[in-house]
C-alpha cells in the first residue's frame, strides 16, 4: 500500500476536517482532486472498499456511497472481480449545460486551452441561419485545442454572436466560465455527432493515429428562451471520449 500513502494522508486530512457536508462526498471530492493533480493516474485500481474502511476508520457503506458518485460522474469503473478503477476516457455530456473544462473539472480532471483564433469576423449564411443572424452579422471566431490532464482531446470552433463578448482576451481557459461572469447563461444544448478519419492537419494538432477516428460534435447552446448562443463544431478524438446523450 505504499504507493497509496499520498492519496491515504490526502484523505486522511480532508475528512478530519470539520464540515457539513457529508462524508462521502468528501471523499469523492479527494479522489477527484487526487486524479486531477497525477496522485492517481488513468486505468489505476483502487483499493477496496473495505481497505479504504479499515485504514480511514470510516464505514464501508461511506466508501461505497463515494464510489457510487464517482462511477456516475464518469471518474471511475467498478467492474465485479476485477475491483474499482480510475477511468481513462473522458465522459462528456451532451445535454448539460456546461463547456468541457467544466465538466472535466466535476470530474476530477485538468482542463486546458491552447488558442488558435479569437477574431472578429462577417458570418456566413450558414452560420447566420444557425445563430438567428442575417449574413455578414459580426461574430466571435473561435478556434482552440482542448487539452484534458495535458492530452490533446480534440480541436473546437466556436461562433458566438458579437454582442456577447465584450472582450475576446478576456476569455480564459473556457468560454462558458466568461458566459457565466457576464450572466449570460446556456441551459440545453442541440447536438449531432458523426464520424470520420482524421485529415493531417488534425492529426498534427491533437497527435492522433491516423487509423484512429474523430468524432465531430455540432451544437448549439440556447438560453431560457431558446436564443442561441454559441454553435460549435468540435473535432474529438474517438478513443478518448465516452459522450452521454440521457
Amino acid at each position: 500500500m505504499t504507493e497509496q500513502n499520498p492519496l491515504f494522508s490526502r484523505l486522511t486530512t480532508t475528512l478530519a476536517e470539520e464540515s457539513r457536508t457529508p462524508l462521502y462526498k468528501r471523499f469523492a471530492t479527494s479522489i477527484k482532486e487526487a486524479v486531477r493533480d497525477g496522485i492517481l493516474l488513468h486505468e489505476e485500481i483502487l483499493p477496496s472498499e473495505r481497505d479504504f474502511s479499515q485504514l480511514l476508520g470510516i464505514s464501508r457503506i461511506t466508501v461505497r456511497k463515494a464510489m457510487d458518485e464517482l462511477e456516475k460522474e464518469g471518474v471511475v469503473f467498478r467492474s465485479r472481480g476485477y475491483g474499482t478503477q480510475i477511468c481513462s476516457q473522458f465522459e462528456y455530456s451532451l445535454k448539460e449545460p456546461k463547456g468541457l473544462s467544466q465538466q472535466a473539472v466535476l470530474r476530477g480532471k485538468k482542463p486546458d486551452t491552447v488558442w488558435i483564433n479569437k477574431s472578429k469576423i462577417l458570418c456566413s449564411a450558414e452560420i447566420g441561419e444557425k445563430l438567428g443572424l442575417s449574413k455578414d452579422s459580426e461574430v466571435y471566431l473561435l478556434k482552440r485545442i482542448r487539452y484534458v490532464d495535458q492530452q490533446a482531446v480534440s480541436v473546437e470552433e466556436s461562433w458566438v454572436p458579437a454582442r456577447f463578448i465584450a472582450d475576446a482576451d478576456d476569455i480564459g481557459i473556457s468560454l462558458y466560465d466568461y458566459f457565466n461572469k457576464h450572466q449570460i447563461l446556456p441551459v440545453k444544448s442541440q447536438s449531432r455527432v458523426s464520424a470520420r478519419m482524421p485529415d493531417e492537419a488534425l492529426q498534427q494538432q491533437i497527435a492522433l493515429p491516423a487509423n484512429v477516428p474523430v468524432l465531430v460534435i455540432k451544437q448549439l447552446a440556447l438560453d431560457a428562451q431558446g436564443n442561441p448562443l454559441e454553435y460549435s463544431i468540435s473535432y474529438c478524438r474517438s478513443d478518448m471520449y465516452v459522450f452521454i446523450a440521457e
